[in-house]
């Protein structure tokens, strides 16, 4: 399973400057990112209770898997389980998880990347680069991914937040003529990630996912904010 990687770089990125009209938002700003994350911890949990057998079916997550994941070979001649399936999995792979250990961690860097992005751009610009970047993340997958294993997990729109408080980070210092080695050093680092987790699991790890949402978010990023913030 193409799990989405943890990751833990992302407290690292450089520092943003706020947009000063946004004067910090309000625990209300803040209500898609709640939304969001107990969406996720939802399902997860409903999952976590089916594996334990003390809720629905023993096979949820199983036919959780095979509804909502990302299956490449539906792009190709496998037969959908519904007729949308092949569409909407670009979207519903990023609200499952491989279990309670990659959701936490996911969730984590969800808050602290989420919370950066709504005090730069509010809500609804958030909502559009969450859910771009999740479709980039599927998108590379589909046309990178050698073999045609699934992928669930929410770490494609993860690196989709990561790469559009990167592109803000770059036009910023550009604009205030600073150095740009912070952000050179934060998408190093990020790719090193990729690589450590890479080797560490054998593989198993949905990299072209990260790529996949990390551009899409670099670029949608620089499309919905691309004025620097002085």
């Amino acid at each position: 399973m193409g799990f989405g990687a943890q990751n833990c770089v992302a407290f690292r990125l450089p520092a943003l400057r706020r947009d000063p009209d946004s004067g910090g938002r309000p625990i209300r700003g803040h209500l898609s990112l709640y939304a969001l994350i107990a969406l996720c911890a939802l399902i997860e949990i409903v999952l976590t209770l089916s594996d334990l057998q003390l809720f629905g079916p023993p096979r949820l997550r199983q036919m959780a898997y095979e509804y909502f994941g990302f299956w490449p070979g539906l792009l190709q001649a496998w037969r959908p389980n519904y007729a949308a399936q092949p569409y909407t999995m670009f979207v519903t792979y990023g609200f499952l998880h491989g279990g309670p250990v990659h959701l936490a961690v996911n969730m984590i860097t969800l808050w602290s990347l989420g919370r950066a992005v709504l005090d730069r751009v509010g809500q609804g610009a958030f909502a559009l680069l969450y859910a771009g970047a999740c479709l980039g993340g599927g998108a590379g997958f589909a046309l990178l991914a050698p073999e045609l294993r699934p992928m669930v997990g929410a770490s494609g729109a993860l690196f989709g937040l990561a790469g559009g408080l990167l592109a803000w980070a770059y036009v910023d210092r550009y604009a205030s003529r600073e150095g740009l080695w912070p952000v050179a050093r934060a998408v190093l680092l990020l790719a090193l990630l990729n690589l450590v987790l890479w080797w560490a699991m054998a593989g198993q790890l949905a990299w072209q996912t990260h790529l996949g949402g990390f551009v899409a978010g670099w670029i949608l990023a620089l499309l919905i904010d691309p004025r620097p913030v002085e």
